[in-house]
């Protein structure tokens, strides 16, 4: 049995000696402002209760490499295999502190110079922590070498845009520390000395993924997907009589994959480890996986050295499939329904299907999916179980293109576009369904690109599909203004570049006709068309007719 032995230290005393790395074969930094601020009110509460109490942050779980010397100190290399989240963070915020300390006194200055040290070696200018997995541009590095960062909405990926919130998040948690009075001094105070951590340092590689199941058992808050590479893992150093190292290298190099496409996406992680369990359980189910269910039916099959490498590249491949749908802003924004999404990655992860073929069932696909969910607003419970059998089917059995063409079909069957687009008639279109809002405008952008035979132009449409959609969602007759049953109807409604529709608020029809027109958008150019013909007039009438030649090209375009 396996005696763990952890250490408990001071945030001060945890960093002494030590060189953290993150190993590429772990997520990419994904704490999100939830986590962060949770993190700074457990360090007012602990600032709040005096100088003689003290708070416990988390475990961490290290496999020690090597000893490494700069100058004449040496310090021990170590891959932190749980705890990276909080600690990044904590790494983060101790450096804003370092950029608050402007010298003012001697104190000050002495503690700049020392959290520099701490942070940045002075000999091999080596990071303490080096966070260089999936952090595409380097933000983290920049910041603690230069102190600087750059604004979040330039980021690329995921993991770039939560590094560049983190930093933005604890520079402003800093600024307001000291604007209460407090000095800079006695944060750095608390964060190194009154912050508790159990370090667990562990030499053996094997002996870190057994640490890690301990702990889960007793309670570790750890992700299902990270459980699940633990699980893989601890199984692969348990087999006998095989090349263990030859396997452990190759689950490395499967799980760097993962994390590197997981680190590009909100919430991809979840999807793809349901996904892939229920993809490939025994039978098909009639609903997808939860998480630990879908842990318990991956980890029942890697009972071989060939197993356990086909289950973690099964999660690879399946987790490259739901990137590609979330990557496609118009997939994506057919459906959150998690049954509807698995179709369309169970339809990418056929390689036999020609990409023709592929986009030929994608757009039945749609078509089926968003008259359900989006123009009738079914909620999960509808077609749950056709969906994910088809899905499995579509793996499983192998069906051909025809076939699964027509049970698509079939399953929106009970939702005629008739039903949908009368559901759409003289209602509220704004109002809990923007995002399908977006979506719908966008295909009719792409309808008038078609009809007026013009290059299509993406770049005002990638900014629209970055930011929330109230963003962009414009009112004619402004809000304010217009009449109640008229205001949030679909006539009414208009999409332009992120932040113009709160430029114009309150402005009159008739005065916003150069500005759709210049947004380039011909959703937006129509409008101003619109107005313009109506004498610049804009009233219950004109919304009825624009309403109505809305329905009538939705009504061709989401028919079977």
């Amino acid at each position: 049995m396996l005696k763990i032995s952890p250490q408990y230290l001071t945030l001060s005393k945890l960093l002494e000696g030590r060189l953290f790395r993150i190993p590429d074969y772990q997520r990419a930094y994904s704490w999100t402002e939830h986590q962060r601020r949770d993190l700074f009110k457990d360090i007012l509460n602990l600032h709040a209760k005096g100088p003689d109490a003290g708070h416990f942050m988390a475990a961490v779980v290290c496999l020690r490499r090597q000893t490494l010397a700069l100058g004449t100190d040496e310090f021990h290399q170590v891959e932190v295999v749980d705890g990276q989240q909080r600690l990044t963070t904590l790494i983060i915020l101790l450096n804003a502190v370092k950029i608050a300390l402007k010298g003012e006194n001697k104190g000050e200055q002495k503690a700049a110079v020392e959290l520099g040290e701490l942070l940045v070696k002075t000999e091999g200018d080596e990071l303490l922590l080096l966070q260089t997995n999936h952090d595409t541009s380097h933000y983290f590095s920049s910041f603690l070498r230069e102190g600087t960062a750059g604004p979040r909405d330039k980021a690329r990926t995921l993991a770039d845009r939560e590094i560049l919130a983190a930093i933005e998040e604890c520079c402003e948690f800093v600024a307001k520390w000291m604007l209460t009075g407090e000095s800079p001094l006695s944060l750095v105070a608390l964060l190194k000395n009154r912050l508790f951590f159990l370090l667990h340092e562990i030499e053996d590689e094997k002996a870190v993924y057994t640490v890690f199941e301990v702990l889960n058992s007793r309670g570790l808050e750890v992700s299902w997907l990270d459980r699940m590479k633990s699980i893989l893992m601890g199984l692969a150093f348990e087999l006998p009589n095989i090349n263990n190292e030859g396997l452990i290298s190759d689950l490395h190099k499967i799980w760097r994959d993962v994390y590197a496409t997981i680190g590009l996406r909100q919430g991809l992680s979840t999807e793809a480890l349901r996904f892939a369990a229920t993809l490939c359980a025994v039978s098909a189910p009639s609903k997808p996986l939860g998480e630990k269910d879908a842990v318990e039916e991956l980890r029942r099959s890697a009972t071989s050295a060939k197993q356990i490498r086909k289950v973690a590249d099964w999660i690879r491949r399946v987790t490259h499939a739901c990137n590609v749908v979330v990557a496609n802003s118009r997939l994506n924004a057919v459906t959150r329904i998690s049954q509807a999404r698995m179709l369309a990655v169970a339809i990418h992860l056929r390689d036999d299907i020609e990409e023709r073929e592929r986009d030929e069932l994608l757009a039945v696909w749609e078509k089926v999916t968003f008259r359900i969910y989006g123009m009738l607003a079914k909620d999960a419970r509808t077609k749950v179980g056709d969906y994910v059998r088809l899905a499995w089917r579509i793996i499983n059995d192998e069906i051909p293109t025809g076939e699964i063409k027509s049970e698509i079909s079939e399953i929106g069957r009970d939702y005629p576009i008739e039903v949908a687009i009368e559901g759409l008639k003289n209602t509220d279109c704004y109002t809990d369904w923007e995002v399908e809002l977006r979506y719908l405008m966008f295909r009719y952008e792409e309808y008038l690109a078609k009809k007026r035979r013009p290059k299509f132009r993406n770049e005002q449409w990638e900014k629209i599909w970055m930011v929330s959609p109230s963003k962009s969602i414009e009112h004619i007759w402004a809000q304010s203004k217009a009449p109640k049953n008229a205001k949030h109807r679909l006539g009414n409604l208009v999409l332009l570049p992120p932040g113009l529709n709160s430029q114009l608020q309150d402005i009159a029809p008739k005065e916003k006709i150069d500005a759709y027109r210049d947004t380039g958008l011909l959703i937006a150019q129509e409008a101003a068309g619109a107005i313009h013909d109506n004498g610049k007039k804009w009233t219950s009438k004109t919304i009825d007719a624009r309403e109505r030649a809305l329905l009538d090209w939705a009504k061709l375009e989401w028919a079977d």
